[in-house]
Order: C-alpha cells, then sequence, then structure tokens
C-alpha cells in the first residue's frame, strides 16, 4: 500500500502493472484519504478510519472520474472531522449521490466486464435493448422487486423465458457488484428473490452416427476448403465455433496430444486432450502450415469471421438442414455419454464451470444403461 503525495496529474495517468488486480494509493498530505485503482482503470477515492468500536472502517467518496482530487480531499476533511465529533456522514445519503442505474451501468459495470468478459458485447445490447428503456432513469436505490417482477410479466407477451432471464440475471449481477463496490445508496439488491423462469425453449440437436458420416462426405465436396477440416475439428473436440477457427498453432502441443484454448467462454484458458483422429487432423495440416492460425482463410491467412454459406451448402447437401454448427457440441457430448462416459468427463471436456450446464445430457444415457441391462440377459437362461 504506498504513500505518495497525490496529484491530479498522478490519479489521470496511473495505470497498474500486468497481473495487478488493485492497488491503495495513501494520501501523504490528508492522512486516511486513498485512492483505489483497479486493472480495469476504474479509480475511486476512499477515506479509511476508525470507527466507533475502534475498528478499520472504510467508505466511498466519489468516482475519480467525476470527482477530482481537491474536491476528493475538501469531502475527507469534512468526513474525518464528523467523524471525530461523533458523527456518522455516511448515514444519511443525498439522492444527487446515488447514480441512476443507466449511470452505473457506462460508468462503472461496462469498463468492468470488459476487462474480463469475453461476451461483454452482449451484455452491452441487453443494457441498451431491455434493462435502460425501463430502469435506465431510476436512481439505483429507487428500483423496488415489484418493478423486477412488473417487467418480468410484462416481457412475456413478447419474449422467451431464456431471453429474459439471461435480463434478470444481467442485472442481478449489476446490482451485486454495485453492493459490492458500496455505491452510495446502494445496499440491497432488488432481484434478490426472485426464481428464473423455466425454460423450454432449449433446442438440443444430436447428430447420429450415420448422420455424422453423411456431413463428413457431404464437407469434402465444399467449394470451402478448409470445412473438412474445421466441422471434423468441431465434431471430435466438442469446442466452440470460435475456438475452433481462433486456434493457433502455438497453443497446441502434438507431442502431448493437447489443445489449450486461451481464451474461452468463460474466461479462463482450458487444455482439450486430442484423440488420435483429431491428431491425425492436425498433422495434415501441420504439413502445410502457412501461418499462425490452424483453420485460416487460405486467402487472408485469417481467421475466418463466418463459413455460413458453405456450412449451409454443406448441410442441405447431406440432408441435415435443421443442424446447427453449435449442435457439433451437443454430439460431441451425446457420442460420449452413449459410449458410457460420466457426466463428469463431459463436463471436463466441455469445459463447464457448472454440472448444471452438462446434465442436459443425462438423458441421453438412456439407451447404454439398456444395452448394458441387456448384458443380463447373455447370462441369463431365456424363460420358457
Amino acid at each position: 500500500m504506498p504513500k505518495i503525495d497525490l496529484s491530479q496529474s498522478f490519479v489521470k495517468n496511473i495505470t497498474l502493472e500486468e497481473g495487478a488486480k488493485s492497488v491503495d494509493y495513501f494520501d501523504q498530505r490528508l492522512t486516511g484519504l486513498l485512492l483505489k485503482v483497479l486493472n480495469s482503470g476504474r479509480k475511486t477515492y476512499y477515506i479509511r478510519f476508525k470507527d466507533h468500536r475502534g475498528n478499520n472502517a472504510q467508505r466511498k467518496i466519489g468516482n475519480a472520474a467525476t470527482l477530482n482530487l481537491s474536491e476528493a480531499r475538501r469531502l475527507a476533511r469534512r468526513y474525518l472531522a464528523e467523524i471525530n465529533m461523533g458523527v456518522n456522514p455516511f448515514t444519511l445519503v443525498s439522492a444527487r449521490q446515488i447514480p441512476t442505474l443507466e449511470e452505473f451501468a457506462f460508468n462503472d459495470y461496462i469498463p468492468y466486464v470488459k476487462t474480463y468478459k469475453k461476451s461483454w458485447d452482449m451484455d452491452i445490447s441487453r443494457i441498451r435493448n431491455h434493462i435502460l428503456p425501463h430502469f435506465g432513469k431510476l436512481i439505483m436505490s429507487d428500483l423496488e422487486k415489484r418493478d423486477v417482477v412488473e417487467f418480468i410479466n410484462g416481457q412475456l407477451t413478447t419474449h422467451k423465458p431464456g431471453s429474459i432471464n439471461r435480463v434478470v440475471i444481467l442485472l442481478r449481477y449489476m446490482y451485486n457488484l454495485a453492493v459490492k463496490w458500496e455505491i452510495v445508496g446502494v445496499t440491497r439488491n432488488p432481484t434478490a428473490g426472485i426464481p428464473l423462469l423455466k425454460e423450454n425453449n432449449q433446442v438440443e440437436r444430436f447428430l447420429s452416427s450415420l448422420e455424422a458420416k453423411a456431413l463428413l462426405r457431404s464437407i469434402k465436396h465444399s467449394r470451402n476448403k478448409m470445412l473438412q477440416y474445421i466441422i471434423p475439428m468441431l465434431i471430435l473436440t466438442g469446442a466452440r465455433k470460435r475456438e475452433v477457427l481462433d486456434a493457433r498453432w502455438e497453443d497446441v502441443d502434438l507431442d502431448r496430444a493437447l489443445w489449450r484454448i486461451p481464451n474461452t467462454k468463460a474466461g479462463k484458458a482450458r487444455v482439450v486432450p486430442l484423440s488420435d483422429t483429431a491428431l491425425k487432423l492436425l498433422k495434415t495440416l501441420r504439413a502445410r502450415k502457412r501461418c499462425a492460425y490452424i483453420f485460416a482463410n487460405p486467402n487472408t491467412l485469417k481467421p475466418y469471421q463466418s463459413f455460413y454459406y458453405s456450412w449451409h451448402t454443406a448441410r442441405r447437401d447431406a440432408g441435415l438442414e435443421d443442424v446447427r454448427v453449435h449442435d457439433l457440441r451437443h454430439s460431441f457430448a451425446s457420442f460420449l455419454v452413449n459410449a458410457g462416459r460420466s457426466l463428469y468427463e463431459v463436463q471436463t471436456l466441455l469445459g463447464h464451470t457448472q454440472i448444471k450446464t452438462t446434465q442436459r445430457y443425462a438423458h441421453l444415457s438412456s439407451e447404454s444403461l439398456r444395452n448394458a441391462s441387456n448384458e443380463v440377459s447373455l447370462a441369463v437362461p431365456e424363460l420358457r
């Protein structure tokens, strides 16, 4: 916790070293004032003091993006003076100090999620299209549970349960962060205790072995010559489309049969074991390596942004127009479960952070279990 003579120039230009999550800079000029800098770039003034019980306490003064250093020092002096006189200056909060949901979203939440969340653009879309039109102008402490329930009920006529749930989950997360960050005036989460809607709109499509063979035959005739490698890699690894398209040679260890995916949906790197067939596919491509990307567009030597048209033609020719690219990931899980592999193994191979996500494949084991029970028939004479 460095102690320095804070200046407005320092506050404006300070950035954290790579790997640091946050640093507190204590002001030499005013004891008790500190500047907290996060790796997201967010900078906030706090005061630290002893409460009436003699315990260390810390309270937020304001965001350094909207509050300059001289103003922060003035507020800190006033707060510390009131605390010394036995008055808690934080028990009464002016409505002006409490941000609206829109202000919190753009000043605090979005800059934060951009530092770690791969799908932050989806959050921005949901905030703009769903949250702000209903709640954007409300100060955060005014949003009540009944407002959220009314929002959910109003959306039911135009949106599917899954879409509504994603918005509620996002709103819940935003308020959890606001409470954690001690945003002025935000002491509770209005979404707490509100259950998510039951989702009946999940479409699961799994390829059979015959369908997979038909699809693999079809892609060999595609005008997109990389499709014959991209689609099998998706089926053989269960990886997501973007993970395969962005795969680099530097992340593959052919000797140890491992593929490290540095950027996943969960925001954490994961390692995928490669089957013999996947290894053979990669070695074929390795022999004709032209750039850093494994499945690069031969014309640009960059990852494909989309291969929809060649994919659509191939699946249509195979008689599988209802199959989506993401269904290849489902099919990978299906093949594993029906081969008798455990859900824990499937969870690990797919990179799911929660077993609940993998549980959707549990019903697929019925066929393999039925085959297993038929093994008993071989040991028991036929009933006559």
